[in-house]
């Protein structure tokens, strides 16, 4: 059937997803709580490719060695007897109460030296389980006040730990990449690193930048009044879309985490269509919640319904760029005759002086028809599903 998706697709959803209880600040838990073997077998036939953790969903951090072992194994057996796969892990470094001053940019060192060995347990955890994709997304790495913190100090230390973190993913042999999740606030007032393009600036300090990439998320941008598929393609451009957080977010709000393309389709469908025409290939997961109101059932009808809107705008997309009215519309725009060509070439002095020579009518550069209108419009009608 059309919009079925599969695991070629590369849907993937997180165990604090599908395994999500209900709660929120204002309000207990709505749902019982589920084995993380429970949530995988939740998501079995409907598509999902893969599930995703931090390193609590799965094992809780204070159990037993026997009582991890058991979890595992019986976590293992779920992904085996559904064939779903495990392509990214990262650690939980927010929920506890040790990490109320954030982890690697805490101010207590005990706090920085336990997140180390807390991370390091994640990544051989997530590489046990088969995941090339570790994302680090600090929560708690921020202030309410910076008569705490130094934000340059803070860098430092973020920069020191993801060093020490990538010697080690080296000295252990293992494949695996780190991605970097920004976010803009809560659960701290200010997340230092708060979006893509401070992230990108971030990692050229790094010593194996090479290795680290973004994990950028629609909410997290949102709630920013930014937008999404302009920070996506800035990540791509720069070689570093290691992975993606696929959800929906009113601008302005707090982090709602919708189920993909609920509230702004339009932002859906450019973002969307840009993952297919560049070609990304990875995951392609979702980290969103299902409504407080939802039973389980209705949980898997949330897993279904992300991952059937990616399909239905990807075949949106397909359509945009085969409509001729739309790509007669695009032509007209960005026709070239060529005869700027020789400034695709870079500087030469001989350039310049061909470029100061030039001589340019403006006010016939302003008559140039770009009926942006009707491009929009056509777009709409596309996505309303009247042509």
């Amino acid at each position: 059937m059309a919009y079925e998706p599969q695991p070629e697709h590369k849907f993937t959803f997180g165990l604090w997803t599908v395994g999500n209880i209900g709660r929120d600040p204002f309000g207990a838990p709505t749902r019982d709580p589920l084995t993380p073997a429970q949530q995988v077998r939740l998501l079995e036939g409907s598509g999902a490719y893969g599930v995703n953790f931090h390193d609590d969903d799965l094992v809780p951090v204070d159990a037993t060695a026997a009582e991890r072992d058991a979890i595992i194994r019986e976590f293992k057996q779920a992904l085996n007897d559904t064939g779903i796969v495990v392509p990214m892990a990262t650690a939980n470094l927010f929920g506890d109460p040790v990490f109320k001053d954030g982890a690697f940019t805490a101010n207590d060192p005990k706090v920085r030296a336990y997140a180390l060995q807390k991370v390091l347990r994640a990544i051989d955890l997530g590489v046990e389980m088969g995941a090339s994709v570790y994302v680090f997304w600090g929560g708690r790495e921020g202030t309410e006040t910076d008569s705490s913190k130094s934000p340059l100090e803070s860098s430092q230390r973020f920069r020191d730990a993801l060093n020490f973190l990538c010697r080690y993913v080296r000295d252990q042999g293992y494949n695996l990449k780190f991605a970097l999740e920004p976010k803009p606030n809560e659960p701290r007032s200010d997340i230092y690193l708060p979006s893509v393009g401070a992230m990108l600036g971030f990692i050229s300090t790094l010593d194996d930048p090479e290795m680290v990439g973004l994990n950028p998320e629609v909410a997290h941008e949102h709630m920013s009044g930014l937008n999404f598929t302009h920070a996506v393609a800035q990540a791509w451009d720069a070689g570093k879309l290691f992975h993606i957080d696929l959800n929906d977010q009113l601008f302005g709000r707090y982090d709602q985490d919708f189920r993909f393309g609920s509230v702004m389709l339009k932002q859906a469908f450019y973002l969307v269509k840009f993952l297919e025409d560049v070609g990304y290939a990875g995951s392609r997961h979702f980290d969103a919640h299902a409504y407080r109101t939802s039973d389980y059932a209705d949980v898997k009808e949330f897993a279904r319904g992300c991952m059937r809107t990616y399909l239905i705008l990807k075949e949106k997309a397909a359509r945009f760029n085969a409509d001729s009215e739309i790509q007669a519309l695009l032509a007209e725009v960005k026709a070239d005759e060529g005869q700027y060509a020789y400034l695709a070439g870079g500087y030469s002095r001989e350039v310049v002086a061909r470029l100061r020579g030039e001589t340019f009518d403006r006010a016939a550069m302003n008559r140039r028809p770009l009926p942006y209108e009707r491009l929009d419009q056509l777009t709409i009608e596309l996505l309303l599903g009247v042509r």
